[in-house]
């Protein structure tokens, strides 16, 4: 059986967006039990070079929800970021990718098989396929963007694993 551009996408932006959701969420809860802010988290850097937890997030979710979007209309311009906001918004920002997603028919989205896609970055444009723009661009990007996320948060203390990071599994049928 063949896969469908439906089946690299959805589900897959799906498992990693829900499993963000629960870290997020998670996080609430271990500010809650310790007294800590979770604002203190939208600012938080890996490193002083990259960019801040608030941007991971978004990021994320332009490159799971803008990804297709640019998939459907052949060129990839993603929203203007948002910026710092409070982590609640944060966590509203992945929900409503999340249903976003859950959204998307397979379809809807397998009609956008072996459409042409553009990026313009600067002077210079990028010239993919549908695939080619989900499978070496898009994905690489969300899922650097999702990792970095989780690491701020294990590196400020907040009780995850690598099970939090991998989500739901989408194992077959024993």
């Amino acid at each position: 059986m063949a896969t469908s551009l439906y089946d690299l996408s959805v589900p897959t932006f799906l498992q990693t967006v829900s499993a963000v959701s629960a870290f997020l969420d998670r996080t609430a809860r271990h500010c809650s039990e310790t007294g800590a802010d979770p604002d203190d988290f939208v600012h938080a850097r890996l490193i002083d070079d990259m960019a801040p937890f608030h941007f991971q997030i978004e990021a994320l979710a332009h490159h799971s929800v803008w990804g297709l979007e640019a998939v459907k209309n052949g060129v990839f311009a993603p929203p203007a970021l948002v910026g710092p906001i409070p982590f609640t918004d944060l966590q509203t920002m992945i929900a409503q990718a999340e249903t976003a997603l859950e959204a998307f028919t397979p379809d809807e989205v397998n009609g956008w098989a072996a459409k042409d896609v553009d990026f313009q970055i600067g002077p210079r444009r990028l010239a993919f396929t549908s695939e080619t723009f989900i499978l070496s661009f898009s994905l690489p990007n969300f899922h650097f963007h999702a990792v970095t996320a989780y690491d701020i948060l294990r590196t400020r203390g907040v009780p995850l694993g690598k099970r939090d990071y991998e989500g739901r599994l989408r194992t077959r049928p024993a």
